[in-house]
Formats: C-alpha cells, sequence, structure tokens
C-alpha cells in the first residue's frame, strides 16, 4: 500500500515537474498536458504492441509530447492565441489523434506485453518484492530527471528561461527571440508529461485516451502543495518540494479514496478533493505573502 502511493507520487511527479516548468519558470498556462500526458501512454501502448523495445518507445513518447507542445507554443506564437486557448485547441486535437494511434481505440492493455517493469521485476525476481522493485526503479528514474533539470536551469538557457517568466521585455531586449525560447519550453515541459503517461501506462497495465482527464489540476495541485513542505529559491530544492508535493497529493488521494466513506465520499469526489486543495493552497500564499509584505 505506501509502496503503491510513493511509486504513484514519483510516476506523476514526472508530469508535475513539467507543469512545473510551464507555469512557475515560463509563466505559461498550458492546458496541453491534459492531452499530451495520455498522447504518451498510448505511444507507449502501440509501440510496446508493435514489438518496439520499452526504452524506444519512452523516446518515441517523449518525441510526441515535445511535438504536442511546440503545436501549442506555435499557435501561441504565429496566431498570437493566449495561452489557455491555445492549450485548449490542441488538447481538443489530442484526443482525436490519441485514438488513431489505438487504431480508433478508447484504450489498449498492456498485460501479456512485455514492458520495462516486467523487465524489472524479472531482473530483481528472488530478491525483492515486485513493488519494492517498481519503487526502487522510479527512485532512481525521478533523481536522474530531477538532476537533469537542475543541470539544465543553471546553464545559460535555463537561466534565460527563468528571465523570461519573469520579464519577457528585457529578454527581447537582449535580442533573443522568446517565441522560440516558448517553442522550446513548452515543448520539453510536455516531453516530460508525456514520458510520466508512458510509465503510468505501464505501472497500470494499460493506456487509455482519457487517462488525461484533470491531469493538469493535479499537477498545479503538486506543484503548490510543495510549496508549503520546502521554501527555498535554490533550483535543487524547487524540483525537488515538486516531487514531494507529488507524493503527498497521491497519499491524500489515497485517503480520500479508502477512507472517505466515513463522511460519505466516493471516489468521484476526488476531483472536488483535488480543486479544493489547490483553492486552499492559492489563499494560503495570499495570507503568507501578506503577512510577509507587512513585516517589511
Amino acid at each position: 500500500m505506501i509502496e503503491g502511493i510513493f511509486v504513484e507520487g514519483l510516476i506523476y511527479s514526472i508530469m508535475a515537474l513539467g507543469v512545473f516548468f510551464t507555469f512557475r519558470i515560463l509563466d505559461f498556462p498550458d492546458l496541453t498536458v491534459d492531452g499530451s500526458f495520455p498522447m504518451g501512454a498510448v505511444i507507449m501502448a502501440a509501440c510496446l504492441h508493435q514489438g518496439i523495445t520499452p526504452l524506444a518507445g519512452l523516446v518515441t513518447a517523449f518525441a510526441g509530447g515535445v511535438m504536442a507542445g511546440m503545436v501549442t507554443a506555435e499557435i501561441h506564437n504565429r496566431l498570437k492565441v493566449p495561452h489557455l486557448l491555445a492549450g485548449i485547441l490542441t488538447m481538443t486535437m489530442l484526443y482525436s489523434i490519441n485514438i488513431r494511434i489505438l487504431s480508433n481505440r478508447a484504450n489498449l492493455p498492456l498485460l501479456r506485453v512485455d514492458t520495462l517493469l516486467t523487465r524489472v521485476h524479472g531482473w530483481t525476481e528472488g530478491i525483492i518484492t515486485p513493488e519494492w522493485s517498481s519503487l526502487i526503479f522510479f527512485i532512481l528514474v525521478v533523481l536522474i530527471i530531477k538532476k537533469g533539470l537542475d543541470l539544465f536551469f543553471l546553464t545559460d538557457m535555463g537561466l534565460v528561461f527563468g528571465a523570461l517568466g519573469n520579464n519577457e521585455q528585457m529578454v527581447r531586449t537582449q535580442g533573443i527571440n522568446p517565441g522560440i525560447l516558448k517553442l522550446i519550453g513548452v515543448g520539453l515541459s510536455n516531453g516530460l508529461v508525456a514520458l510520466s503517461g508512458a510509465f503510468a501506462a505501464q505501472y497500470q497495465g494499460f493506456a487509455d485516451v482519457n487517462l488525461g482527464q484533470g491531469i493538469v489540476v493535479s499537477g498545479l495541485a503538486s506543484v503548490m502543495l510543495g510549496e508549503f513542505l520546502l521554501r527555498s529559491n535554490r533550483i535543487s530544492t524547487l524540483t525537488l518540494r515538486v516531487v514531494l508535493g507529488s507524493i503527498l497529493f497521491k497519499a491524500i488521494m489515497y485517503l480520500g479514496r479508502y477512507y472517505g466513506y466515513y463522511i460519505n465520499m466516493t471516489p468521484n469526489d476526488l476531483k472536488l478533493i483535488a480543486g479544493i486543495l489547490i483553492i486552499i493552497s492559492l489563499a494560503a500564499a495570499n495570507i503568507r505573502n501578506a503577512r510577509e509584505q507587512g513585516r517589511s
């Protein structure tokens, strides 16, 4: 049970890191996430059923997510469409594309398919249980992705991304095209989201075009919950608290799913809980900022 909470939290933390990139670093509210997450899952499932290796499937899923994000950025850049509307347009189109990828099916099982997790379980068979091997595997995966992002944000390009989110006009005055930065940033963000979807499909044993419903809310809740766990401006701490926030969010959802019946809650109320968490987080952040300004 505990292992499952941590594994799901780690898988979805990859998605939350992508959401953190667009919402916090780029200041680009992006709803493409609701389409790129299931896109990663369906691409992964389609690749595995075609006999493509799991590693190649992950790379393909990541590339698909990058392309989806770049479409959103291009709609925003070329047509001057607001961030949210551009994301909604891409998300809507991705629903049909995802069904096409699954050969006009809404879902595809992976129970009898060789996945990356079945290989990990085979390597550790007789040593540790499948649950613990999955947990150790995803800890390593998330650590690698987190470290990669930390190093990326310390490069010149990474620092420019941070400047773009704070002051786009300043970036323009330096002779840098913000449109290209948004193209790269939103693409990388959705690549991470699709990668998370690919891992989620292998862990759950199926891919479904509806996996992404409300996923952006989960990502935002994870980001905001993490902001109350640790306070720092260091990028390594910022990414760490996103991961911790994702695990905490999954733990809260688990408690709501299995113990909510005491207060007449059902699984249908989980999206309500997620929305309330975000509202509470926003209210608490406003109160905290007001207190800090009062002290200064």
